[in-house]
């Protein structure tokens, strides 16, 4: 699954797995790493994945590990030769993640819109909620952090206008052609079970970024439960790699597929 160019011994009996989305973050990445607890520190193995990066986004990483008083720990890094794109990412993170045998994965976005320091909050969330089926149901398959669950937070945030009235009218029809209602199903930040990853086929996913909608919908469609919980909006004016256009019109076609799915 994943072809790196480097990658440092695995760490072993950890209950955490946090893997880094890392595309030309040369800016911001030493930030979103410091942000993760201490605690959550203890108890995780951390991937950066470099997808290919054109700024110096492994000079971050080692300035960042140099910094440290007891070294890189269980910090790791991986950079992909040539941008293999996000789905790309995330299938080596989770592969990754389950290989490391850890119980919780997280993908952790290296641009600093996501709070790296409310990851022990989605880890306790799936320890505890999460970790006994309801109504003889599976237990979690996910939470995803919100950024529409406070009503008026997406706007205090700088997420610009297409963004939200985009985002708000894809996840009302989604919330149509799936039976579980979330407010915002196009966050990044995302904590899983590993439980429920080793049932995906991540051969087959999609190689774009609206991976994370098709894990979503998959767990939905086989039954797990899925959670959400708010996270604060933060948007300052950096680039997006992602193609609204193209992105929008692929979240449509999962919501067609879903609704010809339930009429059968």
């Amino acid at each position: 699954m994943c072809h790196p160019e480097r990658s440092k011994a695995k760490s072993k009996d950890l209950d955490y797995f946090i893997f880094v989305p890392a595309y030309s973050v040369s800016r911001t990445l030493a930030d979103v790493l410091g942000r993760i607890s201490p605690a959550v520190m203890e108890r995780a193995q951390v991937l950066v994945i470099d997808d290919g990066s054109k700024d110096d986004t492994h000079g971050a990483f080692e300035s960042f590990v140099a910094g440290l008083a007891g070294g890189a720990g269980h910090l790791q890094y991986i950079r992909f030769e040539f941008n293999r794109g996000y789905g790309a990412v995330v299938k080596c993170g989770i592969s990754e993640g389950l290989r490391s045998g850890a119980k919780y994965i997280a993908c952790l976005h290296g641009d600093g819109q996501y709070p790296a320091e409310q990851l022990g909050e989605f880890f306790a969330h799936l320890e505890g909620v999460g970790s006994s089926p309801v109504r003889n149901q599976p237990a979690l398959a996910l939470v995803q952090g919100s950024r529409h669950a406070i009503p008026g937070a997406a706007r205090a945030g700088n997420m610009p206008l297409h963004k939200r009235i985009g985002g708000a009218f894809l996840t009302a029809l989604e919330n149509i052609a799936f039976r579980q209602k979330l407010t915002d199903r196009h966050s990044g930040f995302i904590v899983y079970n590993a439980s429920f990853l080793k049932t995906l086929d991540l051969a087959k996913l999609s190689p774009s970024f609206d991976i994370d909608l098709e894990i979503i919908s998959i767990a939905d469609a086989r039954g797990w439960r899925l959670a959400e919980l708010p996270i604060p909006t933060r948007y300052a004016g950096e680039k997006s790699n992602l193609n609204v256009v193209t992105y929008g019109l692929r979240v449509l076609r999962q919501i067609l597929r879903r609704m010809c799915l339930r009429k059968r």
